[in-house]
């Protein structure tokens, strides 16, 4: 197991603060990670460190971990926090770099890509590649949903918890090793009246405004030039479903392979083997 210690970091770009972890010497190649839907930084704190080769910097995405919340008028769409990343990327002076997500940061990540493939070298995404694509058809119900939502959960508050132990514990029972759910824990909360409750934007339950369609969808994997891999847990959320795993068939810039565990493999042991072929796909070569 590597040594190497997390650092933390701050940036503040468009009137949000956010916060990150990176680990390893900015003199080494730079990645990006990105985390999925709940998460935080910590998310990566297994897997990074063993990318000894690489500079990594993990966000937490906006209303998650230890970053800003999105003001009262704000949405949390998929592509809400690139120009944040972006500003992040600029900050740390990256021309281009190599870019790695987790679930709905898999998904923000093959956004990001699609839309400026020049400076994304290579592309890991992890148990996820896409939305589930909606009809054009079923645009105004979605809408409705967003509407209804938005309002109510602008004013909702967070389970209060007694101990961080005892948020962590909810994640395990969700299917998060006792190991994994404490460290995103120990990110996710904060003090309170009666123990700790999360950090996390009640918002971020809510419906999206807008769900990409399955042209669109398309329009982006095709996008997708650089040397991308998409790493599946055989026990994730998208094994059993048909229909994406029928559309990921339709690239073949893709390369997809299947891992042992659940949604957060990356966070279980061994993780070392993870780590070794996402080292080797980013030191491959972008002909």
């Amino acid at each position: 197991m590597s040594n190497r210690h997390p650092v933390e970091q701050s940036w503040d770009v468009n009137g949000l603060t956010l916060k990150g972890l990176s680990w390893g010497s900015p003199e080494l190649p730079p990645l990006l990670m990105l985390h999925g839907w709940l998460d935080n930084a910590a998310s990566f704190a297994v897997l990074a460190p063993l990318l000894e080769k690489f500079h990594v910097v993990a966000l937490d995405m906006t209303g998650q971990g230890k970053s800003d919340h999105r003001s009262a008028d704000a949405s949390y769409q998929i592509w809400d926090d690139l120009p944040e990343i972006l500003g992040v990327v600029a900050q740390l002076g990256w021309d281009d770099f190599d870019l790695l997500g987790h679930s709905r940061g898999a998904i923000m990540s093959g956004l990001l890509a699609s839309a400026f493939p020049e400076r994304v070298k290579h592309l890991v995404m992890l148990d996820a590649f896409s939305p589930t694509a909606v009809p054009e058809s079923e645009f105004p119900v979605q809408l409705r949903k967003y509407l209804q939502q938005k309002s109510t959960l602008l004013h909702a508050e967070n389970r209060v918890f007694p101990s961080v132990d005892d948020a962590a514990n909810l994640r395990n029972k969700n299917g998060l090793s006792e190991q994994s759910a404490l460290l995103l824990a120990r990110r996710a909360v904060k003090s309170c009246p009666g123990g700790v409750t999360w950090t996390s934007d009640r918002r971020l339950y809510g419906a999206s405004a807008v769900k990409l369609s399955r042209g669109q969808i398309s329009s982006v994997l095709e996008r997708l030039t650089m040397p991308t891999l998409v790493l599946l847990a055989e026990s994730g959320e998208l094994r059993s479903s048909r229909e994406m795993i029928a559309l990921l068939g339709e690239f073949t810039n893709l390369e997809v392979e299947y891992w042992a565990g659940g949604h957060h493999f990356h966070m279980e042991e061994p993780a070392i083997f993870l780590a070794k072929r996402i080292a080797g796909h980013l030191q491959r070569e972008n002909l």
